[in-house]
């Protein structure tokens, strides 16, 4: 009985052995699968932070104008333009026009820097005038084209409610209206950027080779 019960114990002491790897590996793929899952809500985490770092970056540093008309007088305006966000812009094109016409009927052409944070303001009693008439009553738009990281944007139209009678503004109101961010403008057609230096032999220099061809040609069928 001793000398079996020796055997039987070799045997399931040499089958616990053969069992270590496989127990050692189920161990493994179940911390592997723990491992795996809290890396990946780390990962979600991590994209999580990115994402709000990002959106709060582009809030702050992202172009953005808020343009007012504010009325002085029974003759004059100004246009007060805030940049909300903290990066500089050069402002380039003032457009005014009444809601009821699709092309803007004022223009002014500007090359007037406004740091982040600050306001830019101008006197714009006549073109609104020019805009409205001597008698108008209803709802106007302004919209500025500007420079920003090297990029040119365009804002929305921000509205305002006037009211002229006989050349004299008796009232102008900013509208209570939402407006989109600004959308940075598409070229099309080629890029219209004045070349500092051109080359005045690229045009010339086929002209003479080809006229030296013909002449050869000509030769060689005369003969």
């Amino acid at each position: 009985m001793p000398v079996q019960a020796i055997h039987s114990f070799k045997i399931s002491f040499s089958t616990f052995i053969s069992y270590i790897p496989v127990i050692a590996t189920v161990v493994t793929c179940f911390f592997s699968v723990i491992l795996a899952r809290a890396t990946l809500r780390y990962v979600e985490a991590t994209d999580k932070g990115l994402a709000l770092a990002r959106e709060e970056f582009e809030r702050e540093w992202s172009p953005d104008l808020h343009i007012k008309l504010e009325r002085i007088s029974a003759t004059e305006a100004r246009v007060i333009v805030t940049n909300l966000a903290k990066c500089s812009v050069l402002l380039q094109l003032l457009q005014l026009r009444k809601l009821t016409h699709a092309v803007p009927f004022e223009r002014c052409r500007l090359n007037d820097p406004l740091v982040g944070s600050m306001t830019w303001t101008q006197e714009m009693g006549k073109g609104i005038l020019a805009c409205t008439g001597g008698e108008f009553e209803g709802p106007i738009a302004a919209s500025m084209t500007f420079y920003a990281s090297g990029r040119m944007y365009r804002t929305d139209w921000f509205r305002s409610q006037i009211h002229v009678r006989d050349g004299r503004i008796l009232s102008l109101e900013p509208s209570n209206m939402p407006s989109r961010r600004v959308r940075v403008v598409e070229r099309k057609g080629p890029e219209r950027r004045r070349e500092f230096v051109h080359d005045v032999t690229a045009d010339v220099a086929p002209n003479k080779f080809d006229d030296k061809h013909d002449r050869k040609l000509s030769a060689t069928a005369g003969a």
